[in-house]
């Protein structure tokens, strides 16, 4: 059961801004691109063993980066905010 929690919730993302989120116990992490709120809130619910109060999903667009000549882009995310 566990290893589809863990489908769904990929990463915790660690940056300045989310560091001051989690001082109103705010956090984010990087989900699944087919994870829906419902899924995210009940990931969360089971792993951490607390009552989420409502999940903010945005999908992020990869960057396109350029090497030498060649032009590639970096993977798209999905990014949930946990309150």
């Amino acid at each position: 059961m566990k290893e589809n929690l863990y489908s769904v919730l990929r990463a915790p993302l660690i940056s300045e801004k989310t560091a001051r989120m989690q001082e109103t116990n705010q956090y984010v992490f990087e989900v699944a691109q087919g994870a829906t709120k419902a899924d995210v809130k009940a990931a969360v619910e089971q792993l951490f063993n607390v009552q989420v109060q409502a999940v903010n999903v945005v999908n992020l667009k990869g960057k396109t980066k350029a090497f030498r000549q060649r032009s590639g882009s970096r993977g798209n995310k999905r990014k949930a905010n946990r309150n």
